[in-house]
């Protein structure tokens, strides 16, 4: 028993016995499918054509059509799979993806936020209450998304020597903010 999962299937296994390659592998003569007309060429037809040829000749130019015409069929096939895919896609309720102007709206909500809170660590770091190395590494973990170990790497020393300026940085940010109120 064979289930059909769409009405695509249907036509692909409807339209099989018109295809190509089934027309050209069912018939015992080679035959050439044009979009007004079919050809078959038969076997006398080729020999009357070509007199030094065989019926193995024919037999091999028969053999190699139908392997042409396998292999289209076949490179047809699975780019119909690749597409069938997306069919119906246009008419789906559901989609994946976000609208672009809420998409716009986030990064611009998410830029707008990250210029306060730049802004408000520049006042910070005038306030003097980091050490300069403190602040380096504290923009580079906060700002950039760096690791510990990256910053490490890139400064030259152990990543646990970061995380404890780190550490520290924000206990001593803790301490200033709660001194401010």
């Amino acid at each position: 028993m064979c289930f059909l999962k769409n009405k695509s299937e249907v036509r692909k296994l409807y339209n099989y016995r018109k295809s190509d390659y089934a027309i050209n592998k069912n018939s015992p003569n080679i035959v050439y499918r044009f979009h007004n007309e079919i050809i078959e060429i038969t076997l006398e037809d080729y020999l009357e054509e070509n007199p030094d040829k065989t019926e193995h000749d024919f037999a091999e130019l028969k053999a190699q059509s139908d392997q042409i015409y396998y292999e289209q069929d076949r490179a047809e096939s699975a780019q119909t799979r690749k597409d069938d895919s997306l069919t119906g896609l246009e008419e789906s309720k559901v989609c994946a993806t976000r609208p672009l102007d809420e998409e716009w709206e986030e990064k611009l909500t998410e830029f707008r936020n990250r210029l306060c809170a730049r802004k408000a660590f520049e006042q910070l770091f005038e306030a003097d209450v980091l050490t300069e190395i403190q602040k380096r590494r504290f923009c580079l973990y906060i700002f950039r998304g760096l690791s510990t170990r990256q910053i490490g790497r890139l400064e030259g020393t152990s990543h646990q020597a970061v995380a404890k300026s780190l550490n520290l940085a924000i206990e001593k940010l803790k301490k200033f903010f709660a001194e401010q109120g």
